[in-house]
């Protein structure tokens, strides 16, 4: 990490923040709106200065809010540079890192707030509120995905799979893919007898994406492939209600054997352990990797893009999701209906705000029904259109547009990280989003996936996988891992497990003699004392269910 960069950057921010403070005359807005900032610590792109919709909400809203995000450093080394300076965005998700901020004193309790703002007390239910209370008793953070208002119209798969490419199913004739051995079977037959693109440039069958915290795209496949839920850091028996160390089973070592297998037949990407999350991007946009595991959030809003506007889409290098498991007895878990909260990070009030009831009423007003079609749908007329039942749906030019980057930044404002609705909108018609309204949905595809999902019986994503019911109250257990410090023993293990885990794991895959390392991993795996993490998130679990 460059520090004369980290500190630039942060440096910009801060020269920012002071500048917007309270009311004033920027980008050409009434002098009247109020400007907050924000900074999230997640790549992203900041909004053109004379953004149509994120000027449309002010004039609606007397407030508008400029984003920024992270920009060549990591979210910890941003968030331990405003911790240095004192001064703070009024808006941040600092993602795994808010704790830090929490311990630091730098976020506003929220639970005197909360009350006033009817939108915001709607979002969640008086016992999820709880859930967020830290150790001193108090609210500091609203967790913003994945809440759903009434019925969960889910069409995208918007979380971990295994993603295959729809020209590769449509080569072998749309084969059942079920199992670990049969995707890689398939891989390897499609590589072989495709080694290159139409261009010329050579396919790459499979790629995995290792750097940083991401590094779940490696390491937490063999929860889902004994048939598990998205627990994250364990596995969750919902019969005994015991927690399982997924690192450890007979089906961990059965996954990364299988990749072992692959990488030495030239199957897996030689530079999966070195690419930086930028590099992947690029070379999954290129449309040459066949298959990954992956989180769709994690690459489809860039790649999708991507792909649709070089005509790859056309060529089948969209990706659809398999139910794959290790073994074909097993019924897969990779999406689950309803919500789950995260209660580990969330949008959070920074000490340096000066007007936090103007703040917050801004939130609330991002959740009122017309300002959140704005936000998600655009502009009537413009960016969709409703037909005579009221169902809202986009032509072919309007999602076009939506493809293109240049209009986003100039024309659409999300504000997505802020607290947003899935599920139903109150007119009891259309989608909170529109890739959860199925209609729309599905006119938006590509030809190449239509054909794809029809041969599978299916119309969207989710059919693709099958649903299941939500795990139980404990879910998801990554909401209170995520969150583990070094101040307790558990803490400690788990922060260990991980830094062996990042040594090892590409080192089992690549190693010449995989038994000998798989020993050598799991001697060093023992040394972190993987148990107290167990046990602690064994409490964790009996505190959830009531024990």
């Amino acid at each position: 990490m460059n520090r004369n960069r980290v500190i630039s950057s942060a440096i910009i921010v801060i020269l920012v923040i002071v500048m917007i403070g309270g009311n004033s005359f920027f980008f050409g807005v009434k002098k009247d709106i109020n400007i907050f900032s924000a900074f999230f610590a997640v790549p992203g792109e900041e909004l053109s200065k004379d953004n149509d919709i994120r000027n449309i909400i002010a004039d609606k809203t007397g407030t508008m809010v400029l984003e920024t995000w992270l920009h060549g450093q990591s979210a910890q080394d941003a968030v331990a540079m405003y911790i240095a300076s004192g001064e703070y965005p009024d808006f941040i998700d600092a993602g795994d890192s808010s704790w830090i901020l929490y311990e630091a004193g730098a976020l506003v309790p929220l639970d005197d707030y909360i009350d006033k703002y009817p939108n915001i007390k709607a979002y969640y239910s008086k016992e999820e509120w709880d859930l967020l209370r830290q150790d001193d008793g108090h609210i500091y953070w609203i967790p913003q995905f994945n809440n759903i208002k009434g019925e969960d119209t889910s069409c995208t798969h918007k979380d971990e799979a295994f993603w295959i490419q729809t020209r590769v199913l449509k080569w072998a004739g749309y084969p059942e893919v079920r199992t670990l051995d049969q995707y890689f079977d398939l891989l390897e037959a499609y590589y072989e007898a495709n080694p290159t693109m139409e261009d010329g440039s050579e396919n790459i069958p499979y790629t995995i994406l290792c750097e940083d915290w991401r590094y779940f795209c490696l390491e937490n496949a063999p929860q889902f492939l004994d048939g598990y839920p998205n627990d994250g850091s364990v596995i969750v028996d919902p019969d005994t209600l015991k927690v399982i160390d997924y690192n450890t089973t007979p089906t961990a070592k059965a996954y990364f054997k299988k990749l072992n297998e692959e990488f030495h037949k030239g199957i897996v990407d030689p530079q999966s352990f070195t690419q930086t999350y930028d590099e992947y991007i690029a070379k999954l946009s290129t449309g040459r990797v066949l298959g990954m595991v992956d989180q769709w959030w994690d690459f489809a809003y860039t790649v999708h893009d991507c792909l649709i506007q070089s005509g790859l889409a056309d060529k089948g290098c969209e990706y659809v999701p398999l139910p794959i498991t290790i073994s074909e007895d097993i019924h897969n878990q990779w999406h689950n209906c309803g919500g789950s909260m995260n209660v580990a990070s969330g949008l959070a009030i920074t000490t340096s705000c000066k007007d936090v009831d103007g703040a917050l009423s801004f939130v609330n007003d991002l959740l009122d029904q017309d300002i959140h079609n704005l936000r998600f749908w655009g502009v009537s007329g413009t960016d969709y259109e409703i037909d005579k039942d009221g169902v809202f749906y986009r032509t072919n030019d309007q999602r076009m547009n939506l493809v293109s980057t240049s209009y986003k930044l100039s024309h659409m404002c999300n504000y997505a990280y802020f607290p947003h609705w899935n599920g139903m909108s109150d007119d009891g018609i259309n989608s909170n989003l529109p890739t959860d309204q199925p209609g729309e949905y599905y006119d938006s595809l590509s030809e190449q996936v239509k054909e794809c999902l029809s041969a599978y019986g299916a119309r969207n994503y989710v059919d693709m996988l099958g649903t299941n019911e939500s795990p139980g109250p404990w879910y998801p257990m990554f909401s209170y891992s995520n969150s583990m410090t070094n101040a307790t023993s558990g803490g400690l293990a788990w922060n260990l497990m991980g830094q062996v885990k990042h040594e090892y794991l590409p080192q089992v895959v690549m190693s010449d003699d995989f038994e000998a390392m798989w020993k050598k991993y799991m001697k060093a795996y023992k040394r972190c004392n993987p148990q107290d993490f167990l046990d602690e998130m064994q409490e964790e679990l009996d505190r959830r269910v009531g024990k």
